[in-house]
């Protein structure tokens, strides 16, 4: 079966003052067709970097390689500008972290809406604006065809998400990336964009990214999540697999720092990750989350570690297996200095 998207060993480096900053670091995934796929990691581990990747919006200093990245069967990589821009914005649409500075502030929302439509299928005015009136309606915002002439600053936060998604369905694409389409809106507002995604990535059978730092909202909408730390995907698998058996130690940490209702009590203390993220500037050695693993060994600081895989589609990055890091725990337990 050919995959909707191929990504295999993807690498994004930046050359900055001081060396060059890898801020993704060989990364492989695919995306099927009608799927949703979860991205998610801490602020800094290069979900953003493998969206713009994906789109060739990266900043012109920056440097993208990969051994594959097709999209319906066809590379992009050495791909023109002129027939990237083909695709993006039609067959590929991005909904971007920040709606206010997304929206260009000089021109209407209709203007905004239509540029797509107008740019990809030539079709009239009039038809790109009945479309964008039937889409603002479908993504709940009411008297539709007003807003068209109003501008963003008109809007409110959850007004000016919607919006943004709107204008990504404007030729129907076929996959969606949406950039942590969540972050700026508070929670009833959330659940709500939340909602919208999943039925109309049904309504209109499209395949979605959805990258975010929050794995509440990976559980309740996406199939499958990659877990990204410090330029690498270090847990990969179907939402089921990773949330009930999480298999590399930043995964767990990270399932950790999240409340269960009816098993966390009040004032009980959740969990949390110690130190930092390593630089992403120059020669990376080793597995990059040693410096905060329990679990971690001599050989950590000398190899970094390929992707074991469970079973087909689950597979983790690290030395050690569960069942050693089982022995380990408690091998630390009876002898604390050893660990």
């Amino acid at each position: 079966m050919s995959h909707l998207l191929e990504v295999e060993n993807l690498q994004v480096d930046l050359p900055i003052a001081t060396g060059d900053l890898h801020a993704v670091r060989g990364i492989d995934f695919t995306v099927e067709k009608g799927e949703t796929l979860g991205l998610v990691g801490e602020s800094g581990c290069g979900k953003s970097m493998t969206a713009l990747a994906l789109m060739n919006l990266l900043p012109k200093s920056a440097v993208r390689k990969a051994s594959r990245l097709a999209f319906s069967g066809r590379e992009l990589i050495g791909l023109k500008e002129r027939d990237m821009a083909d695709i993006r914005g039609d067959r590929m649409s991005m909904i971007f972290q920040e709606p206010m500075t997304s929206l260009n502030p000089s021109y209407t929302i209709g203007n905004q809406l239509m540029e797509a439509m107008l740019r990809h299928r030539g079709v009239s005015r009039s038809e790109a604006r009945r479309r964008a009136v039937f889409l603002l309606e479908k993504v709940g915002i009411s008297a539709a065809q007003s807003r068209l002439g109003q501008y963003p600053h008109q809007l409110s936060g959850g007004l000016r998400q919607r919006v943004m998604i709107a204008m990504a369905l404007m030729c129907d694409p076929e996959l969606i990336i949406a950039d942590e389409p969540t972050t700026a809106l508070d929670v009833t507002i959330q659940a709500q964009i939340l909602h919208l995604l999943r039925d109309l990535q049904r309504e209109f059978r499209m395949a979605m990214i959805l990258i975010t730092h929050d794995l509440g909202i990976v559980a309740r909408v996406t199939d499958r999540v990659a877990v990204m730390y410090a330029g690498q995907i270090v847990e990969a698998g179907s939402v089921k697999d990773v949330f009930s058996q999480p298999l590399h130690p930043y995964t767990r940490g990270l399932l950790d720092c999240i409340p269960i209702p009816g098993k966390t009590r009040r004032g009980e203390f959740l969990g949390s990750i110690p130190g930092l993220v390593p630089t992403p500037v120059g020669t990376l050695v080793g597995c990059t989350f040693r410096n905060r693993c329990t679990f971690a060994f001599q050989d950590c600081a000398d190899q970094g570690p390929g992707m074991r895989m469970v079973n087909e589609t689950h597979g983790y990055r690290c030395l050690l297996g569960p069942e050693k890091r089982v022995l380990k725990q408690k091998t630390n337990e009876r002898n604390p200095s050893s660990g």
